[in-house]
């Protein structure tokens, strides 16, 4: 497919990342820790309560209950409670941070093409130049399908990423909030156990991978670093999108609080636009965003979503006359089949209006091709850079290379 963006170029210096910062050693080897904990049920008002929009009801996937949050409010983590003090002080010195990110990864029916964008993400931290390294992953949800079971998380989650040597955090996605009835585990009870432990240890769900557990303190939540402030939100499960009062006033409070020298990315798992019909973005999704930068008076940089399985990117306003890009980057894996758009828009060339999404410019898509994005954010130029690379098939040769299939370059 031939839809290239050209960008500036941008100067790309960073840390080698310590594994030996996020990494414990297994049950089977000396100093593994205990078992997790969580913390006490400190619900704030209105935290359960009745989504913003009440959604077509759909029995399949219906509003899910929150589980209660493993840390405090306002629910910050803080990349240096994850990295070590030197890793940090190279981020800071050089004015530059990596990171990876992309969502819909469990092969539940195969693996085969979540370990394929896995090993080409894992070549990153191996391509001979260590100053270009990610610092993490940041999951835009679905990490296991298709009712976040624990028992799905060492298959689809542990072993793929066995070899990725940086920090995973995530936000939920539906499957990851859905519920088995055939098992006694509650919605995101396996992803709070995995993902928001109160200490990094080697999870239950976990067999013999040296990752251990991440120490996020709520389901949605922001991860603070010297150059972004990260806001992370869960849609819930319901298709399209679900925000209850609590989380969206919280979003408005992080957004006005969020660093106002640094970059402002927002993820959310369910897409805000997007050109896949059965899946498309939601007004009332869009609506709590847009209130909310109302409130605080800023709007995120660029928007990151998945749900939807391929690569979609729009230029959008989201506050006044602004537009920003809004990225869905879904194509992680899941299965070999992708979501693929409509053969009106195969037919045209990007950019591409969407009609019934006031000023949505879809500004190239690759519905064919798994891959993930690598963002780089830059003091000088205050930039952030968004690449897409799309993987080669499995069965092409491991020497194949990879392709820079899309790039956007926003100010900050």
């Amino acid at each position: 497919m031939k839809r290239k963006t050209p960008v500036r170029p941008s100067r790309a210096i960073v840390h080698v990342v310590n594994p030996a910062a996020y990494r414990q050693a297994h049950p089977k080897f000396p100093g593994a820790a205990g078992s997790h904990q969580f913390a006490p049920d400190k619900l704030p008002q209105s935290f359960n309560g009745a989504p913003v929009v009440d959604q077509t009801k759909n029995p399949q996937q219906p509003w899910r209950d929150l589980p209660a949050p493993t840390g405090q409010a306002p629910y910050h983590l803080d990349l240096g409670q994850v990295l070590d003090a030197a890793t940090l002080g190279r981020i800071a010195s050089s004015g530059t941070l990596i990171f990876h990110a992309v969502g819909d990864t469990g092969g539940v029916n195969t693996v085969t093409y979540q370990d394929n964008v896995a090993s080409y993400m894992a070549r990153d931290f191996l391509a001979g130049d260590p100053v270009n390294s990610p610092s993490f992953f940041y999951h835009l949800g679905d990490v296991v399908y298709y009712d976040g079971e624990g028992a799905n998380y060492y298959a689809e989650f542990y072993e793929p990423y066995m070899d990725y040597h940086g920090p995973i955090f995530a936000i939920p996605g539906n499957h990851d909030g859905d519920v088995n009835p055939s098992t006694r585990e509650s919605s995101c009870e396996a992803f709070v156990r995995n993902f928001c432990a109160q200490a990094a240890v080697i999870s239950s769900d976990n067999h013999d991978s040296p990752r251990t557990t991440m120490t996020q303190p709520n389901v949605y939540w922001t991860l603070t670093t010297p150059l972004a402030t990260f806001v992370g939100m869960y849609s819930n499960c319901p298709e399209g999108g679900q925000i209850a009062p609590a989380q969206a006033q919280w979003l408005a409070g992080e957004l006005a609080a969020a660093a106002k020298n640094s970059a402002l990315i927002l993820a959310v798992h369910h897409p805000v636009y997007s050109a896949y019909g059965p899946k498309p973005g939601k007004q009332h999704l869009l609506s709590v965003i847009q209130q909310a930068c109302a409130s605080a008076k800023r709007s995120p940089d660029v928007i990151l979503t998945g749900h939807v399985h391929n690569y979609q990117r729009f230029s959008a306003p989201v506050m006044a006359a602004k537009s920003i890009p809004v990225i869905v980057a879904g194509a992680g894996g899941y299965n070999k089949q992708l979501h693929t758009l409509s053969s009106a828009f195969h037919a045209q060339t990007p950019p591409i209006a969407i009609a019934g999404q006031p000023g949505a410019v879809l500004e190239n898509f690759n519905d064919q091709q798994h891959g993930y994005l690598k963002v780089t954010i830059t003091a000088k130029p205050r930039q952030v850079l968004c690449e897409y690379f799309a993987v080669p098939e499995p069965s092409a040769p491991v020497t194949t290379p990879l392709a820079r299939f899309d790039a956007v370059a926003v100010p900050y």
